[in-house]
């Protein structure tokens, strides 16, 4: 099984950057994905009286945890970017598979894969590389639509966030120069003027915490304290769907939506907080975030724990996480039973079944950030948030607002009914709606303070307009969201497939790619030995790779989530059955339950090649006209352009040899290197010493 291995800061500067300028794709999302800018339009909003560009960000999971995810995410127009959540127990084995969007969406994934010193790595590399991309004149990015903000996330418990390496996390987070001073340093010469950049120090200073589904009321209320008191730390507790208690969860999924097959259990209600609880210990933190100048929120919502009804996970895991369509409805109803309580007086943000359709009215409701996550794992990855855009852009022309308090106030036809609850006098609420109706900004005409109680109203007044529609909206209903990705019925081979693509931008780490093969058809030759040390060669039919475009694998960016097999349409998962490659020989070697490569450079010149294949393992070393093939005990040397008339031992033959390995190895060796860095692979290589013989 493979496991997640970050890449050194420098190969990933020199892929972004040598990507960029060769191919116009970053990490494999092509330049018309990217987002810089909404023309005629300012979407920043504020977050804890800090600016960011947009609304939009990736909500803490799968999209999140490593530095390219988040770069990609940045170009895709997030702003705020809440990191995935870490806990002190950092050494878990997550089920494989572990994501399953077929309908709804499903995992069984809550926490981070890689170590606490791993993930703040990565971390301060992504802000770094963020930042280098927002001083780049080519991409156009404007100085306000480019602001960035990380969102930490922590979890699962007050022992764990106390505990001495969560602290310093934390403490790494508020202050990373040591890791920004260490990351300096790895950039190449070649791009030498990047290690003069200012890299702020601080990557957060806001929160979000996570609790584990269970996690009793006072454990979440002792945590929230610690982080605004002892860390300083704006902090936001994400909440969970059970607050509307087991009857509201039944009856809005199956009585209003057609979910009958999901079954929440009892245990998922047992422990969490109450909904008189909630409200009283977010009560009780804002006061104590306004006692020591802090910032407090809520976050609806975490995913809902419910039974595994399917089979799409490892046998015996009874229970996983919802997410998607179905928790939209569940989470919205929660934003509006906070605010009837507690109006706008604490911020709120927002994850739960984002998605083009209904991003732009989640902006309305004044939810900052609007969060997702299932929908990016559907095909097109993370250029799908530039419909987001699109969609609200649209939106904003649609009611003539060119900013974001502009259009809260007039997104849902309840500017006059809001205004009327705060400002009394009848000629100016006349006068101020005039002026709105003739396009000019309210910041242009109204004071501060009453802009403020003004949106307040109208946030209030639109989450009413905007909840009341989705218990009957076909959008979230299972008819509309039970239909399974398509299956054509044929099986994946390691080369050659219908290639549609769509197992490149869904998985969220980037970790499978496209390159290029000439088609061509391989000799099935092997080799058997004779008694005079010679050879007889026979061929046993041919290998014929037909496409030009295939598709690889990076296996050090794959977790083996599933999510790319559930997207394929022939079966075996492109990331189990297309080439694998692997930086580290020891992880090439560890990894013995599918083929597998793994490539480096030789210090005279020339390429090694490690292969696996079902027929065993085999090494090729590559230096112009001159290749040594191993299969086993035996070691061949030949000219690769005439295999048959130069083959020649090194070493006693006494079993057959297939020589269809060594052509396939020459192939995928020339292949992904053959233009430029396109890829991980070449990336790697290109960066990497050459590495003497093992």
């Amino acid at each position: 099984m493979s496991e997640l291995r970050p890449l050194p800061f420098g190969v990933l500067v020199q892929q972004m950057l040598g990507e960029y300028a060769a191919h116009g794709t970053i990490f494999g999302l092509p330049r018309r994905k990217f987002v810089t800018a909404i023309p005629g339009k300012d979407l920043a909003v504020s977050a804890h009286g800090q600016r960011a560009g947009t609304p939009l960000g990736p909500a803490a999971g799968p999209h999140t945890q490593m530095a390219q995810n988040l770069v990609l995410a940045w170009l895709s127009g997030s702003r705020i970017l809440e990191l995935k959540t870490v806990q002190v127990l950092d050494q878990l084995q997550i089920p494989r598979p572990c994501i399953d969007i077929q309908t709804v969406g499903y995992n069984i994934e809550w926490s981070q894969e890689l170590t606490l010193e791993e993930s703040l790595d990565e971390y301060v590399k992504a802000w770094m590389l963020i930042h280098i991309l927002r001083r780049s004149s080519e991409l156009g990015v404007a100085a306000d639509f480019g602001t960035t903000l990380f969102d930490l996330s922590v979890g699962y418990d007050l022992a764990g966030i106390q505990s001495e390496r969560v602290q310093a996390f934390l403490h790494g987070a508020a202050d990373a120069t040591p890791r920004i001073d260490r990351f300096r340093r790895e950039i190449p010469a070649s791009l030498r003027q990047l290690r003069d950049l200012d890299y702020p120090s601080r990557i957060s200073n806001t929160l979000t915490l996570s609790t584990f589904h269970g996690c009793p009321p006072e454990e979440i209320e002792a945590i929230a304290a610690h982080l605004l008191e002892r860390n300083r730390l704006h902090t936001v507790v994400k909440l969970n769907p059970t607050l509307l208690g087991a009857g509201g969860v039944r009856e809005l999924l199956h009585d209003a939506l057609g979910y009958h097959e999901i079954e929440v259990p009892p245990s998922a209600f047992e422990h969490d907080p109450t909904w008189d609880q909630a409200l009283e210990i977010c009560n009780r933190l804002a006061d104590r975030a306004a006692a020591c100048e802090r910032g407090f929120g809520v976050k609806f919502s975490n995913t809902l724990l419910v039974k595994n009804h399917r089979d799409f996970f490892p046998a015996g895991q009874k229970e996983m996480y919802l997410s998607g369509p179905p928790l939209h409805l569940l989470a919205m109803y929660l934003v509006r039973r906070f605010r009837r309580a507690l109006g706008d007086a604490l911020p709120v943000s927002f994850s739960a079944g984002i998605d083009r359709y209904n991003f732009a009215s989640s902006v309305a409701l004044g939810l900052v950030p609007v969060t997702v996550c299932t929908d990016l794992l559907k095909p097109g990855g993370y250029g799908r948030a530039q419909a987001y855009f699109k969609a609200l852009g649209a939106a904003m022309d649609k009611v003539g607002a060119s900013n974001i308090d502009h259009y809260t106030l007039v997104a849902m036809g309840q500017e006059s009914a809001a205004l009327a609850e705060v400002e009394p006098d009848r000629e100016l609420r006349a006068k101020y709606l005039q002026a709105l109706a003739a396009g000019r900004s309210p910041t242009e005409f109204v004071s501060p303070q009453l802009l403020r109680r003004w949106i307040s109203a109208a946030r209030l007044r639109n989450t009413e307009v905007y909840v009341a529609t989705l218990a009957t909206d076909p959008h979230y209903a299972r008819e509309r969201n039970s239909k399974p990705p398509k299956k054509i019925g044929t099986k994946l081979e390691l080369f050659d497939c219908v290639t549609c693509d769509k197992c490149i931008p869904v998985c969220p780490n980037a970790g499978n790619f496209a390159f290029d093969l000439a088609p061509v058809e391989i000799p099935r030759i092997i080799a058997h030995p004779r008694a005079d040390g010679g050879w007889n060669l026979v061929e046993e039919g041919v290998l014929r790779i037909e496409a030009k475009h295939q598709i690889g694998n990076y296996a050090d960016f794959c977790n083996e989530c599933g999510n790319c097999d559930v997207f394929c349409p022939e079966d075996g998962g492109p990331y189990a059955i297309k080439p694998r490659f692997f930086r580290l020989l020891e992880d090439w070697r560890r990894d013995r339950s599918k083929h597998g490569f793994h490539l480096r450079r030789l210090p005279g010149g020339g390429y090694r090649i490690y292969g696996r294949f079902p027929g065993g393992e085999y090494r090729l070393d590559l230096n112009g006209s001159d290749a040594r093939y191993e299969a086993g005990t035996t070691l061949l040397r030949f000219d690769p352009a005439d295999m048959a008339a130069t083959l020649r031992s090194e070493s006693p033959g006494t079993v057959a040899v297939d020589l269809t390995y060594a052509r396939i190895m020459q192939l995928l060796l020339e292949s992904v290197t053959a233009v430029g860095p396109a890829n991980f692979v070449a990336a790697v290589l290109a960066f990497t010493p050459p590495a003497g013989p093992e």
